[in-house]
């Protein structure tokens, strides 16, 4: 691999991103929408099934169908967000693995036929692809605001009726204001959260 990144990167991905309640009044282009898209879409996924599906919603109308499904304080981050992308998964992922893992079609079977390892192996590497989705966004300059105070059920039926494809967690995508931003909450030491066998 490459050289590690230098130190404003590191910062710019990890010690200074912030999780941000509040935006500037800035749009994100469509255009920054689909370079987003185009380096997320790299992250490794198991055999890779790439199982996550985004839906952007940057119209008021659209933000508007999400406002009363959400919890509390997440409805003004909902409603004045430039973005929020619903990272979602298709129960059915494995139907693309023939295109996306070329040289060995018959993956798609590791999971078709067994519907505990495919929602887990959906709702895992959606959750990684999410991820992703936020690494990548820093790197392009914005900010993230995830949320998991939703009703998943409601979104899946106002978002995906009728669907194979499942709410994962939301995620506000913009240029963060430091109104209301929270102080830096503490991480876990090393000797806290690691061990080395």
């Amino acid at each position: 691999m490459s050289s590690p990144l230098n130190p404003t990167a590191l910062d710019t991905l990890f010690r200074k991103a912030r999780s941000y309640n509040r935006w500037q009044d800035k749009l994100v282009s469509g255009e920054t929408l689909q370079a987003l898209y185009d380096l997320l879409k790299w992250g490794p996924t198991s055999a890779n099934c790439s199982p996550a599906r985004f839906v952007f919603l940057q119209s008021e109308a659209a933000k508007a169908r999400l406002k009363p499904l959400v919890m509390g304080s997440n409805a003004i981050k909902v409603m004045t967000a430039p973005v929020v992308a619903i990272v979602a998964w298709d129960a059915e992922f494995y139907d693309k693995i023939p295109q996306l893992f070329p040289h060995n079609p018959e993956a798609r079977d590791w999971f078709a036929h067994d519907a505990d390892v495919a929602h887990q192996t959906a709702f895992r590497n959606s959750t990684l692809q999410g991820a992703y989705l936020m690494l990548a966004a820093r790197a392009l300059g914005l900010d993230c605001g995830p949320m998991s105070g939703f009703d998943n059920k409601a979104v899946d039926a106002e978002f995906f009726p009728d669907s194979q494809i499942k709410s994962n967690f939301l995620c506000a995508i913009g240029y963060g204001s430091t109104d209301e931003l929270f102080p830096r909450s503490p991480r876990l030491a090393f000797d806290d959260a690691c061990q080395v066998l």
